[in-house]
């Protein structure tokens, strides 16, 4: 019997649905958001801000903090990773048919596992990875003027050409400075589409926790300019704010090491994913229950364990999944459920190892991020 997995789906919206309906908004059609007719849209996703965390440290959020509730959260899809989630958001289609499944997946034409956010090389084309017309394509195509607004230096970056394009880049170095792009952007007549990214309060996660004081601040800063950002806005004009995914924080004593269980990677031949979601290619495919049932054994109080079809069916990578996309997700995948980091101590370059907050895999902390309308949004 195959085991019980969580759903990756469980609000009424999730993060494919906030770019199609700022478009169709627009262009004053009916949306899955329900947004009425608008003239511009500015649609700021913040990484790593989980509508938990955002609730817990409410009383450093006087903007959004009390926008917060049960209507305004939404499943940022899965895998809970900033490559497969932001891919998700810029096509409106799901992981199983935009292809990026994961933070470091396999690339079976050239047999090696790339980075999707740093790896894109001469060998691994955005424009045919990443499956899908981004929204900024369609609207480019409606006349509406499209801009993706980001720090500098991932200007000209592979993942940028895969998940962006259709978008003019405009560089920001400080998150105040992207705030202040977008109100000039504002001020340009026409039906506009605006996408704005913070990347602060993940780095500091990583770095610090989502529960240190370094967050806390960062939180206040990114508060204070969407309160800003919102009184400037126009009589059509709206902002949503949005996330990727959450953040769990993981002690060292959280960390796994699980190449020092021998049978935990007998038969694995190469490991993807991230620490909170591991993806397990093998030798021979056909080993794929096994492999899982040892995981189960040894893991299975603390982790999902599923071979690719049993997530398949589960619909973890989304309602479908393309042939070609199917190859790159793990014949076993390990998806931590209490607050827990897998770690291979083989790998010497300690991937990972001094990452606190960290994201991934199904937890609600990871998948629910809030969805906050400002302006004319509704």
């Amino acid at each position: 019997m195959p085991p019980m997995l969580p759903a990756a789906f469980t609000t009424r919206a999730s993060l494919a649905a906030v770019l199609p309906s700022s478009l169709a908004a627009l262009g004053g059609e009916q949306n899955a958001l329900g947004l009425p007719p608008l003239d511009h849209v500015v649609v700021v996703v913040v990484d790593g801000l989980g509508a938990s965390s955002l609730r817990a440290r409410s009383g450093h959020a006087r903007t959004l903090a009390p926008l917060l509730g049960k209507t305004t959260t939404i499943d940022a899809g899965f895998p809970t990773t900033t490559a497969s989630a932001l891919a998700t958001l810029a096509t409106g289609t799901m992981p199983g048919e935009h292809g990026l499944v994961g933070y470091r997946v396999l690339d079976a034409a050239n047999d090696r596992i790339v980075n999707q956010l740093s790896g894109w090389d001469d060998r691994l084309d955005p424009a045919t990875w990443q499956r899908s017309r981004t929204v900024f394509q369609q609207a480019r195509d409606a006349g509406v003027a499209t801009r993706a607004i980001g720090l500098p230096k991932y200007s000209e970056s592979g993942f940028t050409a895969a998940v962006l394009r259709g978008a003019e880049f405009v560089g920001g170095r400080t998150m105040a400075d992207r705030f202040s792009a977008a109100e000039q952007i504002l001020q340009t007549p026409g039906p506009g589409l605006t996408y704005l990214y913070v990347a602060e309060l993940d780095q500091l996660a990583h770095a610090k926790g989502w529960e240190s004081p370094e967050w806390t601040s960062a939180l206040e800063t990114l508060d204070a300019l969407v309160a800003s950002l919102a009184r400037r806005l126009g009589p059509r004009q709206a902002v949503l704010l949005t996330a990727d995914h959450g953040v769990v924080d993981v002690p060292v004593s959280g960390h796994v090491l699980f190449d020092t269980a021998p049978e935990l990677v007998d038969g694995v031949r190469l490991i993807a994913g991230e620490p909170r979601f591991l993806h397990l290619h093998l030798d021979r495919a056909d080993d794929a229950e096994t492999v899982a049932e040892r995981w189960r054994s040894a893991e299975g109080d603390r982790a999902w364990i599923a071979t690719r079809q049993e997530a398949i069916d589960a619909g973890w990578f989304g309602p479908t999944v393309h042939p070609e996309v199917a190859q790159r997700i793990g014949d076993v995948l390990v998806g931590a459920r209490k607050r827990v980091a897998y770690y291979d101590s083989r790998d010497r370059l300690d991937t990972g190892r001094g990452m606190i907050g960290q994201h991934g895999s199904l937890t609600d902390d990871e998948t629910r991020v809030p969805l906050l309308r400002f302006g004319a949004a509704g």
